[in-house]
């Protein structure tokens, strides 16, 4: 009988793991073609750390600095985003993330740009499997078509690395096509139209 009680006991925490997987998906909303990563070490590894929950511990998947400690990511969503939740698991050898910058609706920032002011500003602590999450103010981080993130120093090591960046939130379509098919079927030509009819009716046989 006990052991039915533990295997009942695993069961809701295998169900409790996947359900709070599923509410990290905004990955899916990232435009990667545009995703930009300032001072990664191999070009283009800044989108192996956008991957879905159940991947998080893949640590042949990371993005690695370059010349120092810094990176900086500069993401843009294909819609809207409220962003609830960020859960960031770095490196074990103090390459690991000690602080964490975000900034909102700010597309293709630099370092200089960073040195401003952010939106929000997190103390790190050294996570290696996702149980730390950082809940960013709901009210000041809606309506996010870009997202910057900064990450200025990490533990004592040379350069930073994050095998794994989740994102929690809730998405809404960008509705930009809507408008551009109003436009198009608030223009129609008439006079076009006519002639087409014109020339269909009276149109010689051969």
């Amino acid at each position: 009988m006990a052991g039915c009680g533990h295997e009942h006991h695993e069961h809701e925490h295998d169900h409790s793991e996947s359900e709070r997987g599923a509410q990290f998906y905004l990955f899916q909303k990232i435009d990667l073609i545009k995703l930009q990563c300032l001072n990664e070490a191999q070009e283009g590894s800044a989108k192996n750390v956008f991957k879905p929950w159940d991947e998080r511990l893949d640590t042949t998947k990371f993005v690695e600095s370059d010349v120092d400690e810094e990176l900086l990511f500069n993401i843009p969503f294909v819609g809207q985003v409220k962003l609830k939740g960020i859960v960031v698991i770095g490196g074990e050898n103090g390459d690991h993330p000690s602080e964490m910058m975000l900034y909102k609706n700010r597309p293709f920032m630099t370092f200089d740009d960073a040195r401003g002011e952010p939106d929000q500003k997190f103390d790190l602590n050294e996570d290696h499997d996702g149980s730390l999450e950082y809940t960013p103010k709901v009210a000041r981080f809606s309506n996010v078509e870009h997202l910057s993130i900064y990450f200025p120093r990490n533990f004592g090591a040379e350069t930073s690395k994050v095998y794994f960046i989740g994102l929690k939130g809730d998405f809404q379509e960008a509705h930009r096509h809507g408008v551009t098919i109003c436009t198009y079927e608030a223009k129609p030509n008439p006079a076009d139209h006519k002639t087409g009819t014109f020339d269909s009716v009276h149109h010689p046989v051969s």
